[in-house]
């Protein structure tokens, strides 16, 4: 039997084969730990990051609400930096809870993917 972390490294392989991010589309990556949601925009062209937020200092109350403003924040960012698609990496978890709440935010500040 796999751990956890085994078969999320390989479900996040999985999705790192078809998922490439470049400049003008760059890869929004999501990581997720017990506390903290974390979002990168990377393009992976360059290996650089060009845009980041996590939930740390926000106000919002809740995990998934939070996961929604760090959505919304990075989207803010990216729009600043005059990147207006992304192509979504959900690094290994389910599409669902915060990592859906973190899409669904990103969207709504005006991110396309």
């Amino acid at each position: 039997m796999l751990k956890k972390q085994e078969q999320r490294d390989r479900r996040h392989k999985r999705v790192r084969a078809k998922v490439k991010g470049t400049s003008s589309v760059p890869r929004l990556c999501v990581f997720r730990s017990n506390r903290h949601i974390y979002g990168q925009l990377i393009d992976d062209a360059k290996n650089k990051v060009i845009v980041e937020a996590m939930d740390a200092g926000l106000k919002a109350k809740g995990k998934v609400a939070k996961a929604s403003s760090v959505g919304k924040l990075m989207a803010e960012k990216a729009l600043a930096k005059k990147i207006s698609k992304a192509v979504f990496d959900r690094g290994g978890y389910k599409y669902h809870g915060r990592v859906r709440a973190l899409a669904e935010g990103a969207r709504e500040g005006g991110l396309i993917f």
